[in-house]
């Protein structure tokens, strides 16, 4: 079991954070200028290039690729032909982003869908909450209720990739996180990487659900 004075707390005052959740993009944030930006910035970083190796393979300069990765300028169509031989992509594919729809996804209550996963095998009933899959953001994200009841058993020791938050909702649950153990209750959350051994070792009050979001990267 853990030593309270030695886990990690969040700082009582307010910490400041450099992002907005509240701002509204600006315009050249949305236009296509942008998105092409966004895109040949994707493609030359999954090719392992810099932007020097791109200035020296398609003859363009430095500063004009950092404008064009930066939507501060719009490329002419000769410019993008240049482009899609040096990444060897079809032109259209600069456009992928500008056109792409945003989803969303509206589950009402009682509707979540349980699913087949690792853990339940072991009795852990999961809800699924929503699902996106390919998506500009380059993150995949999975949210999910997760409940234990007396058929459950205890399995400290999953392992996957990407981050996970966990959001106790009701019940009593020690939650083994490494070589810690946490004792969740109703609003507390626990917040860790994921590839670490982790799961439910002692379930001290039943039912318990909690939130479970779980993001990692795409592919």
């Amino acid at each position: 079991m853990s030593d309270p004075a030695e886990e990690t707390t969040l700082p009582r005052g307010k910490p400041a954070f450099n992002q907005d959740p509240h701002r509204v993009r600006e315009v050249t944030e949305r236009n296509l200028e942008a998105a092409i930006g966004r895109e040949v910035r994707s493609f030359r970083r999954q090719q392992g290039m810099t932007v020097a190796d791109l200035a020296a393979v398609s003859g363009l300069s430095i500063g004009m690729l950092s404008k064009i990765e930066n939507g501060n300028t719009s490329p002419s169509l000769t410019t993008l032909q240049v482009l899609s031989h040096a990444f060897s992509v079809p032109v259209t594919a600069f456009f992928r982003s500008y056109e792409e729809r945003r989803e969303a996804q509206h589950v009402k209550a009682g509707e979540h869908i349980e699913i087949e996963r690792r853990g339940t095998r072991a009795g852990h009933q999961y809800n699924l909450l929503g699902h996106i899959g390919s998506n500009s953001s380059g993150v995949v994200v999975e949210p999910y209720i997760i409940t234990l009841t007396t058929e459950s058993d205890t399995f400290p020791a999953f392992q996957h990739e990407g981050l996970e938050l966990l959001y106790m909702l009701e019940g009593e649950v020690d939650y083994r996180h490494g070589d810690q153990v946490y004792a969740l209750k109703p609003g507390d959350s626990l917040f860790f990487d994921a590839d670490a051994p982790h799961g439910p070792e002692l379930l001290r009050q039943l039912p318990a659900r909690y939130l479970s979001v779980i993001a990692y990267p795409q592919g």
